[in-house]
């Protein structure tokens, strides 16, 4: 126990990382349960209107600040130095400091629950005036912001380690044009928390000023602004959407490549679109101020619309790796293909929004929350259960089972839509987010029964999960030594060393003579034989 406490090794920093997100995805996970419950009936009162804001504000942050990018992180962190042949990080103490930072923010957001006047009221985003001191008078929004500054100081601290491990510290022969896709794209993702979160920074540090030390950033008597809070805050807060979601994408382009049996189609057309998405998200911030009146509605549509042409790039090369390939439909495929599903949705809705004329009306209704949860949970939340289904084998050594795999896919599948499909015509309707009631009129009262049904299955889904994991690790059987590549046809570095690998990676590297360095070693070219 006290090795993981103390530990400078990635595989370890990163499996800290990736538990704690399971930690804090279940407690936000019963947080949504509440929720759902208290919204699944009109006039209900199961919870205070009080308690309702604190719910949804601690749901939000846990799922943004402490779950879907930090294990994305901590994946990075394991695969990273293996896929590009590193012994292991750049820093490694430095490292170990990043996540210690990132666990201790998750405990500082939530122990305002347990301050006079309870945790953090105002939303996830925190927005001037609900955030100041004459409204949220209570020890839990400082304790909120708190947490939030040391989340972002951990993030620029990963950042900053990826950055420098994948550009100084490639193996011999592994070039830049031969990384892993999933390597490309957290390259990207480093430098957007780079370039997003010292915003996010600033502005914690202005809101607790103003709310302690009378600096009135965002008090209009005083001179202050209120709408500069959402521009420093959303500056960061887009960039942030695709932290949670380009290393997803990089996810997604391993495991189709795999399970189709074929190497990835566009390899060069994935990471600079990449890089496009990277690129565009520092300008389409405004997009969330439509109806502030004060942004040029025209150009951060245009913006909005023009990055989902790299979005775009991708889905053709993910279709085009699985046309003509030999799928095999195992767990991490089906999610794969269930991120694929989902994630149309929520690109096509954000298609939508981007238009300020539809924003107008769909702004703060349950259509943004149907759009944000089909982007980051049918999304983002899919490819994390495919990624850990497709690289527990390499992390433990062992697999998985596959038909508890498969009844957690489909379970998972059925459940999310359930749940957030009916949100598009509750906001349709005019039903407004974070709302704590509603009246029963049209079809919000059957609509919000359905989603609380789907809710409940979906809680169900999770526990297979658990369950599955739990049986895994019992299980005599599951325990016997598994190939360097348990699913047969891999491409990149990590799997050319054992399950799990040694403490630095590899005991011997293979040549590498392209971005398939694992194929190119089980599958050697013919060598002629003297010409008669």
């Amino acid at each position: 126990m006290i090795r993981w406490l103390t530990t400078t090794n990635h595989k370890q920093i990163g499996i800290l990382y990736m538990a704690a997100t399971g930690v804090f995805f279940v407690i936000a996970g019963l947080l949504a349960l509440v929720i759902r419950l208290q919204l699944a009936q009109p006039n209900e009162t199961l919870v205070s209107p009080s308690a309702f804001n604190q719910l949804f504000t601690l749901h939000g942050t846990a799922m943004i600040f402490l779950v879907i990018a930090p294990f994305g992180f901590g994946l990075a962190n394991y695969l990273i130095p293996l896929q590009i042949g590193a012994p292991d990080m750049a820093f490694p103490r430095l490292n170990a400091l990043g996540v210690w930072l990132f666990i201790i923010s998750g405990l500082v957001v939530f122990s305002g629950a347990f301050a006079a006047g309870g945790a953090a009221f105002a939303g996830w985003t925190a927005f001037a005036p609900l955030s100041g001191i004459q409204i949220s008078t209570g020890a839990g929004e400082d304790l909120w912001i708190i947490g939030l500054l040391l989340n972002a100081i951990a993030t620029i601290i990963v950042a900053i380690n990826f950055i420098t491990t994948i550009l100084l510290y490639r193996a011999p022969g592994m070039t830049m044009w031969r990384m892993p896709i999933f390597t490309w794209e957290m390259l990207a993702t480093a430098l957007m928390i780079l370039m997003a979160f010292p915003a996010l920074a600033a502005v914690l540090f202005e809101l607790l000023i103003d709310r302690h030390y009378g600096g009135h950033f965002f008090d209009p008597a005083q001179g202050g602004n209120v709408v500069l809070y959402q521009h420093l805050f959303w500056f960061f807060g887009h960039p942030e959407v695709y932290v949670m979601i380009l290393p997803y994408f990089g996810v997604v382009s391993e495991i189709i490549a795999v399970f189709s049996g074929k190497p990835i189609f566009g390899y060069v057309g994935l990471v600079l679109s990449a890089f496009a998405i990277a690129g565009l998200s520092m300008s389409v911030w405004a997009h969330h101020m439509f109806t502030t009146g004060v942004v040029a509605n025209a150009f951060f549509s245009a913006m909005s619309l023009l990055i989902a042409v790299p979005t775009g790039v991708k889905f053709w090369n993910w279709i085009g790796t699985m046309w003509g390939g030999r799928i095999r439909l195992t767990t991490p495929m089906l999610f794969v293909i269930g991120f694929l599903l989902n994630f149309l949705i929520g690109g096509i809705t954000g298609v939508m929004i981007a238009s300020p004329p539809i924003d107008y009306h769909a702004e703060d209704s349950y259509f943004i929350v149907a759009h944000m949860h089909y982007v980051l949970g049918g999304g983002s939340l899919f490819a994390v259960l495919g990624a850990v289904y497709f690289w527990w084998p390499k992390m433990f050594g062992v697999k998985l089972s596959e038909t508890l795999g498969k009844w957690n896919f489909w379970t998972m599948f059925v459940a999310f839509n359930v749940v957030f499909l009916p949100m598009h015509f509750m906001g349709l309707e005019g039903m407004p987010r974070r709302v704590y009631t509603y009246a029963a009129t049209g079809d919000l009262p059957w609509l919000n029964f359905v989603s609380t049904i789907g809710a409940l299955l979906m809680a169900l889904s999770v526990m297979l999960f658990i369950i599955n994991v739990v049986a895994t690790t019992l299980s005599r059987a599951a325990h016997e030594q598994l190939p360097d590549d348990p699913w047969g046809g891999a491409n990149s570095l990590e799997w050319a060393t054992s399950c799990p690998p040694p403490e630095f990676n590899f005991t011997a590297l293979p040549p590498i003579r392209s971005e398939r360095p694992t194929w190119d070693l089980c599958h050697p070219e013919p060598v002629e034989g003297p010409r008669a």
